[in-house]
């Protein structure tokens, strides 16, 4: 999904018609908001059933897996389908991490505060990168790409090694990645680089799912719960 970050063009809006832009905007929050939901019904049910983690390996496989065929669809009626699989996917992987926390003796407030944080940071990062002042994001694409592949790399080393340290860091540089991600992508939609509202979900959705499990990370270990 994020290979082609660098690629993508931002043409100006007048290119493709103001019309054009808003509906793409409105289908791919539209279709943010069903996804978000339907995660968080599978997290939910992943839960209660204390459902165990599938592991890193088929973590991996189901959530590349699943992202390809997404790519593949994107433009037919199964890509919608494919969406609800990934994001339902992600959310059955998100369980059994929320059911961790939840298990803390901080836990419930823990989970509810990255939740808030997380939704206020999306959605004010969203409202910044259409005001008329926003930073310009049309050169960060080759920059979060090389940034989310390296952090991604970092990531799994951290795992596969148990360095919590490095895993702390990670979280912290995800956390601004994805920062950087939703404003690119909302800038995207609105200059018309990104047409297809079923790309512009998957990657907004990506990052919104990064960043609120970064974030409990964060405050998991500075609330000493880690």
């Amino acid at each position: 999904m994020y290979s082609d970050i660098s690629k993508r063009s931002t043409p100006s809006i007048p290119e493709i018609g103001s019309f054009t832009v808003n509906k793409v905007l409105r289908d791919t929050y539209r279709l943010l908001s069903a996804t978000l939901f339907f995660s968080a019904v599978v997290a939910s049910a992943s839960i209660a059933m204390s459902l165990p983690a599938p592991g890193i390996l088929l973590t991996l496989a189901g959530y590349f897996g699943l992202l390809f065929l997404t790519y593949k669809l994107r433009n037919s009626g199964w890509g919608l389908v494919s969406v609800f699989a990934l994001t339902g996917f992600m959310g059955y992987t998100l369980g059994p991490v929320i059911g961790h926390y939840l298990g803390l003796a901080n836990g419930p407030q823990l989970v509810a505060t990255t939740m808030g944080v997380t939704a206020v940071t999306f959605v004010g990062l969203s409202w910044y990168a259409r005001s008329a002042g926003a930073v310009n994001t049309a050169n960060w694409g080759s920059f979060l790409m090389i940034g989310i592949l390296t952090a991604f790399g970092m990531g799994l080393a951290a795992i596969f090694f148990q360095l919590p340290a490095l895993s702390l860091a990670v979280s912290a540089v995800f956390v601004l990645l994805m920062s950087g991600l939703i404003m690119f992508e909302t800038q995207n939609i609105v200059r018309g680089g990104e047409t297809n509202y079923i790309l512009a979900t998957v990657t907004l959705f990506v990052s919104i799912y990064n960043l609120f499990t970064s974030l409990l990370h964060i405050f998991g270990f500075l609330g000493g719960e880690e």
